[in-house]
């Protein structure tokens, strides 16, 4: 059982429910956002956005790797500060657009 822990933009919602559901299907615990303030519309302060981004690179800490939620290859500022310190602290790292996870929905 692997610990992943879910980075790419908060915009990609149905997409990270969906690699959520098939991860977690698979037997490994997932670690996603808090929220997804970008598909929802919802407005957080500049202190906010770094607060949450200390708080991922602490769930990368404790992963066995990262999945790169970029569709369409879309990586943003600050997926790829989360890319490169999965890098730095040796984390394996998959990508959304590699086609590992189906693209149906599983609901």
């Amino acid at each position: 059982m692997k610990v992943i822990t879910l980075c790419g933009s908060t915009k990609f919602k149905k997409q990270f429910n969906q690699t959520n559901a098939f991860l977690t299907l698979q037997g490994n615990i997932v670690i996603s956002v808090a929220f997804f303030e970008q598909s929802e519309g919802l407005e957080i302060t500049k202190e906010q956005a770094d607060i949450l981004g200390e708080v991922h690179f602490r769930k990368i800490d404790i992963s066995d790797e990262i999945f790169v939620i970029d569709v369409n290859g879309y990586i943003g500022d600050s997926t790829k500060k989360e890319i490169e310190y999965a890098e730095k602290k040796g984390k394996v790292i998959r990508y959304y657009s590699n086609g590992e996870i189906p693209q149906k929905s599983l609901n």
